[in-house]
């Protein structure tokens, strides 16, 4: 593979050159048989330049409110001015920009309701959580290069996630209880990814490290009557899930122990140990200890189920090593992942090479099943 990839490096440099060469821009601009590709490929760069905009526009769309204003209720641009307290004038450059993203859509008579993608929004209420919790990375993000070249200084991601950078050892009831509760909103989608794509009733006993307030553990259960839940987290986070557990009727049949991995050990006796949007978090070193006290915690024979965003997902690679990559920057630990580097450090850990398992939405949940030696 190395060697085809260098063997054709003479012809993409000829392409670059090519493409970069503004007489040549200018002949496929006119040209009938590239007009079209050149059109798509300028408005890709556009959108590029211009994608702050956008997010800016659609973070405005959700601090008002207007999802759940706009569902189902047409609503005139004077009414939604009065209500949210915005210039008429400003108020329709907004849904005017929301329409161009497909955010909302002109219904007439000076209405606007939602556009498909408004639509989909308003039935997410974790998308809409990240998208507020955006702000942080745009914050770290003004100075890329200063992030990129390590000076930036503490970021508001790592004060958010403060395990990041800072250890287990920062994880009381203030520090955890941001992100536990925006982990807490997005998991149920999550959840029903990786149960639908490996569903738990074949086992008897699961171990959720790093599980949160046990939303997936909830959610796990409730698919899987039979089966016993234990969830290892931090001590604050702990007692988080533990109140979960107790809410949902749970108190029988599932625990919440706290810890931490790099000092204790994890709680034995389960078939099948879960690590969802946990692995990405750290780098290759805590990742490698991580998973080796998962296999020091199961069975020979035992299960693990890693599920998380991975790079290098076909059609969707901008999500990865663009979105995830660099959000893991601002955090200042870990990184995303592809699907075979995961696993190699899965079976360096002590597992069977990991089959990937199918998911509805590879790019947002991937999921690899591994046995324990």
């Amino acid at each position: 593979m190395a060697l085809a990839s260098a063997w054709l490096d003479p012809v993409r440099e000829r392409r670059d050159r090519l493409l970069a060469n503004r007489r040549f821009q200018r002949w496929a601009a006119a040209f009938p048989l590239t007009r079209p590709i050149a059109r798509r490929r300028a408005r890709a760069l556009f959108d590029l330049c211009a994608g702050f905009v956008y997010s800016q526009v659609l973070a405005a769309f959700v601090r008002l409110g207007l999802p759940a204003l706009l569902l189902g209720a047409p609503q005139t641009v004077d009414a939604l001015a009065r209500r949210l307290e915005v210039p008429e004038e400003a108020m329709r450059r907004l849904l005017d920009a929301a329409a161009a993203l497909r955010l909302a859509e002109p219904r007439g008579d000076d209405r606007y309701g939602l556009g498909d993608l408004g639509a989909a929004l308003a039935g997410q209420p974790a998308v809409a959580a990240m998208i507020e919790h955006h702000a942080l990375l745009y914050a770290d993000l003004r100075d890329p290069l200063a992030l990129l070249r390590g000076a930036a200084g503490e970021t508001a991601l790592s004060r958010y996630w403060p395990y990041a950078t800072r250890g287990a050892g920062s994880g009381d009831a203030a520090d955890v209880a941001p992100y536990t509760a925006l982990m807490a909103t997005s998991q149920p989608l999550v959840a029903d990814e990786i149960l639908d794509a490996y569903p738990l009733r074949r086992h008897r006993c699961l171990l959720d490290v790093g599980g949160g307030d046990g939303t997936f553990a909830v959610e796990a259960a409730r698919r899987a009557p039979g089966l016993a839940v234990r969830l290892f987290d931090l001590p604050a986070v702990a007692q988080k899930a533990t109140a979960r557990f107790a809410a949902a009727g749970l108190a029988g049949r599932a625990q919440a122990v706290g810890g931490d991995f790099r000092r204790d050990a994890l709680p034995a006796g389960a078939d099948v140990a879960t690590l969802v949007r946990v692995v990405h978090d750290h780098d290759d070193a805590v990742a490698r200890a991580l998973l080796r006290a998962v296999h020091r915690a199961l069975p020979p024979g035992g299960t693990l189920v890693v599920a998380e965003p991975m790079a290098g997902v076909a059609g969707a690679e901008p999500v990865g090593d663009a979105y995830f990559g660099f959000y893991l920057l601002a955090m200042g630990s870990g990184r995303p992942r592809t699907a075979e580097a995961l696993g190699a450090l899965i079976s360096s850990a002590g597992f069977a090479k990991p089959r990937a398992v199918a998911t509805a939405s590879p790019w947002q949940t991937g999921v690899l099943v591994a046995r324990r030696l």
